[in-house]
């Protein structure tokens, strides 16, 4: 089954009630806008409650898994007043929200760069395939904002620890990296990685749907922390406020200009 009312995203689904979402704006490194937190969140509520989905893949075309927010998207919100980039930011949380509480196991396919939102995307997913080519930067603060949507999901994947060090330093990892602190369960060449997702989905495929459904649900409220109302609001608060900041205006501008930022000393 295929389905083409989405304009950011591709959605296949094979006889197994496999499903298959791409995220299919290579031309922006699949950086995601408005229209695909909408196409995300209402793809992964409909098949999260499909009743003949088993599981899903999350991938990506072109040479990169999703480079985060759009940053044209983000200067223009930058200009929004406060209350505006708060509307924004509960969107992205709930998308956020949605993809992590989904009832079927979801499979993120990482062949190439995963930036900011793109890493938190993965820490959303319940298991992570990456290419040994792949690399992840939490990137945010180059730009004079945090990350705060991604960080509870963050934190849970890889840690209070890590996770502070890849937000304060913004540094790029590689594959092998991303593996040892827990942000990527698997690394596999590219002629090998649909074969190993393969290998996933038919154990998957052997277990009690159901049964799957409870343990996400069951782990889901398990501590590292869990992602409630009021934490998904905190960090919509925060990144509301700070993206309308002069430094995050300032970091948009420095970006789409190929210049550095006024904060960055020669």
């Amino acid at each position: 089954m295929a389905d083409s009312n989405y304009t950011t995203l591709k959605l296949a689904t094979d006889r197994r009630g496999i499903a298959q979402v791409t995220l299919a704006k290579p031309e922006t490194l699949n950086a995601f806008d408005e229209t695909m937190i909408a196409e995300l969140s209402d793809v992964f509520e409909a098949l999260g409650t499909a009743a003949d989905t088993r599981a899903i893949v999350l991938g990506a075309e072109g040479r990169a898994f999703s480079a985060g927010a759009d940053l044209r998207w983000m200067e223009r919100a930058s200009n929004n007043s406060q209350q505006a980039n708060l509307v924004d930011a509960r969107r992205f949380a709930r998308m956020m929200q949605i993809i992590q509480s989904c009832d079927k196991p979801v499979i993120a396919r990482v062949q190439g760069a995963a930036y900011g939102g793109g890493v938190g995307l993965c820490c959303a997913c319940d298991i992570v395939f990456a290419v040994p080519q792949a690399r992840f930067a939490v990137s945010e603060a180059k730009f004079g904002i945090l990350p705060s949507v991604i960080g509870p999901y963050l934190n849970n994947a890889v840690g209070k620890r890590q996770a502070l060090r890849l937000a304060l330093t913004a540094e790029l990892i590689d594959a092998a990296r991303a593996a040892e602190i827990g942000l990527v369960h698997e690394v596999v060449e590219a002629d090998q990685l649909d074969a190993a997702i393969e290998k996933t989905i038919a154990q998957l495929l052997a277990n009690g749907p159901v049964a799957l459904g409870e343990i996400k649900r069951l782990f889901g409220r398990f501590a590292v922390a869990a992602v409630d109302d009021a934490v998904r609001e905190l960090t919509a608060q925060t990144i509301a406020r700070v993206r309308s900041t002069p430094e995050a205006r300032e970091g948009f501008a420095a970006f789409l200009a190929k210049r550095p930022a006024a904060w960055v000393k020669s």
